[in-house]
């Protein structure tokens, strides 16, 4: 499923005979930005070739995905292998180990993707696993799986989201006319993208200046899914001056909303919350605007927020990318020229006074998204 969300990453890199581990890892992608702070895991119980289970981690709280590819092989799993995309747990957290219940289950050999970068497990589940002599092979779909736990290998290793930045221009650079018209800049195939990114985040980060100019709802829409995911919608406003009437404040809206702020006016606050949205107050940046550092760090200790997807704008974007906080970029570039000298970029202040200052980007992937072409990177 993943692969039809995000075309950046295969759906696998491995070869015909790996069957069972390409299924977990398919697995895991259907619990994306459904499972954090946890991260999505995809588990198959396989006897002589044949699947007797099935499982993908639940949301926080719920079962491991190990655990519920057990519970529906049943007594079936004595005996049999189990593969897995990250490797089972070995500490109590808001469930018990998984490797008790692979032990207690009778699995006699485990195929272990990758280790988990959590330092309560970090090769404890292997070695307890080992020590109850179960078998344990690892590095099978180790590329893959690593691709798919990177925004919970962040989380727990610098206690932030993995932040993605997205925006749209024209082939001249720009995100907007001069008059500040923006629908739209890229085409209905980039536009569902997007959506199919929010469905696998677990958060939304925007600037007042795009809720004031777009007045959008932040949703996930996707016609082929009635129930998609909704992030957590986050909405810088440092003074507290966004209309009350915006759509993002509407309780009414699926999913959740956060206002992050530096000196809100009571009132204003107290009406929000009145309407069950969440209401920060943060420490200002430099400029007096709320300061995103300490933000991400909130949210990811707070919310177990571990990918967030910036959508701008442009002032939000400079900020992001001045403090060093954005982990990769993605710009769809529409097949347009619209002009003019005061027409806004996607990245505002602050910039780079030099090119020798610019910020390179790696690992460049690209991709045809309707006529727009969509462009991928990593920041250093």
């Amino acid at each position: 499923m993943f692969v039809t969300r995000h075309p950046w990453h295969p759906e696998d890199d491995l070869g015909s005979r790996d069957a069972h581990m390409r299924l977990a890892l398919a697995l895991a992608r259907q619990g994306l930005g459904r499972t954090s702070p946890n991260p999505s895991v995809g588990a198959v119980v396989v006897r002589d070739g044949a699947v007797l289970g099935c499982g993908t981690t639940a949301p926080a709280g719920g079962a491991h995905a190990e655990v519920l590819a057990l519970a529906q092989a049943g007594a079936a799993a004595r005996g049999a292998d189990l593969y897995v995309t990250l490797e089972p747990c070995c500490h109590h957290g808001r469930t018990p180990p998984c490797t008790n219940a692979v032990i207690a289950a009778g699995i006699r050999k485990v195929h272990v993707a990758i280790l988990d970068p959590n330092p309560l497990v970090a090769g404890g589940g292997v070695a307890a696993l080992r020590a109850a002599d179960v078998a344990v092979e690892i590095g099978l779909g180790a590329t893959a799986a690593r691709r798919l736990i990177a925004p919970f290998r962040q989380w727990v290793l610098a206690g932030r989201p993995q932040v993605l930045a997205k925006y749209a221009m024209t082939l001249d650079g720009r995100i907007a006319s001069h008059s500040g018209d923006s629908r739209w800049v890229s085409g209905p195939e980039a536009r569902l993208l997007v959506h199919r990114l929010r469905d696998v985040s677990d958060a939304i980060l925007v600037g007042s200046g795009t809720v004031r100019a777009d007045d959008p709802a932040l949703t996930t829409r996707l016609p082929d899914d009635p129930a998609p995911h909704h992030a957590l919608r986050v909405i810088l406003d440092s003074q507290g001056r966004l209309p009350l009437t915006s759509r993002v404040f509407d309780p009414s809206l699926q999913g959740q909303t956060l206002v992050a702020t530096v000196a809100a006016p009571d009132p204003w606050r107290r009406r929000l919350e009145d309407r069950g949205l969440a209401v920060w107050t943060l420490p200002p940046d430099s400029s007096g605007r709320v300061a995103l550092g300490p933000l991400l760090s909130r949210l990811a200790a707070e919310r177990g927020v571990t990918s967030l997807l910036l959508e701008g704008g442009a002032a939000v974007l400079g900020a992001c990318f001045g403090a060093g906080l954005i982990d990769h970029v993605l710009a769809f570039i529409a097949p347009k020229v619209i002009g003019g000298q005061t027409a806004p970029g996607p990245v505002g202040d602050p910039g780079r006074s030099s090119m020798t200052q610019a910020l390179p980007v790696g690992r460049l992937r690209w991709l045809r998204v309707g006529k727009d072409l969509a462009v991928w990177g990593a920041m250093p």
